[in-house]
């Protein structure tokens, strides 16, 4: 009975996967409260949960906030563009449904389309940009890129994103899953999101090379400027004397010849 709740027993550890994961939703969501902040919010959530998905260790709040702040300005100009656009999609549907106008079915349905790329998009931009180093061009143009590369995986993390939504609808209440929402509504779909994406980030990652040092080969550290100035002035100072010395001892042997002779 004791070892079910021993701090590495299945039980436990998932226990503690839940607590972090209620941790993590609620510092996300308080971060997203600016709604110019959501981009870097999303950063930071994605970087912890990759480290989470990869069984790294690392305290989550304050791994959280090193990514929001060392991300903060370029996933804020990514989080304007997509909010731009989808702020379009979302004005253009608005028109469509009740303008009372008419429109071709197959113009709702391409923006459902672009909308749900755009999803698929938005998930791999962010979670490169908590991994990788990149312009925002470059981080947009990958993230497009994996969407079609891994389709089978970006369909299920679509699937996930959309999940809390899709409850919601079909609910017919917020207020029956709104603790739910609060607590896991947005860590926990992508959560599953990390662990989708992550494999094919470990891709594209350098594989990290362990070398491997000889029990007879020692491994020198860098000398501090100081020590090397100390180290060539006391060199300097050895040679100097050792030079003196040299000339000195010429002259001995010359007065010693000299009084040999006489």
């Amino acid at each position: 009975m004791g070892k079910i709740f021993d701090l590495d027993s299945p039980i436990m550890r998932v226990m503690n996967r839940i607590a972090d994961l209620l941790i993590l939703n609620m510092i996300t969501l308080i971060c997203c409260i600016p709604i110019i902040t959501i981009g870097a919010a999303l950063t930071a959530m994605h970087s912890v949960l990759l480290k989470m998905v990869r069984n790294k260790d690392s305290y989550i709040v304050r791994s959280y906030f090193q990514s929001f702040k060392r991300n903060f300005k370029q996933a804020t100009i990514l989080w304007l563009i997509f909010m731009a656009v989808f702020l379009f999609i979302a004005y253009d549907l608005y028109l469509i449904l009740y303008s009372g106008m008419q429109f071709p079915r197959i113009v709702v349905w391409l923006l459902l389309f672009v909308a749900a790329a755009l999803i698929i998009i938005m998930v791999y931009t962010f979670a490169l940009e908590a991994r990788f180093v990149n312009t925002v061009r470059g981080t947009f143009n990958n993230a497009v890129i994996l969407m079609i590369a891994a389709f089978p995986r970006s369909l299920g993390i679509l699937a996930l994103t959309v999940l809390p939504l899709v409850l919601l609808y079909f609910s017919g209440t917020i207020l029956q899953l709104f603790p739910i929402l609060i607590m896991f509504g947005i860590s926990a779909p992508a959560y599953g999101c990390a662990a989708l994406y992550s494999p094919v980030f470990l891709k594209l990652e350098p594989k990290e090379e362990e070398e491997i040092t000889p029990d007879d080969q020692w491994t020198v550290e860098e000398v501090p400027e100081e020590a090397q100035q100390s180290a060539e002035q006391e060199s300097a100072g050895t040679v100097s004397e050792e030079s003196a010395a040299a000339s000195e001892t010429p002259e001995e042997d010359t007065a010693a010849g000299a009084e040999n002779e006489n």
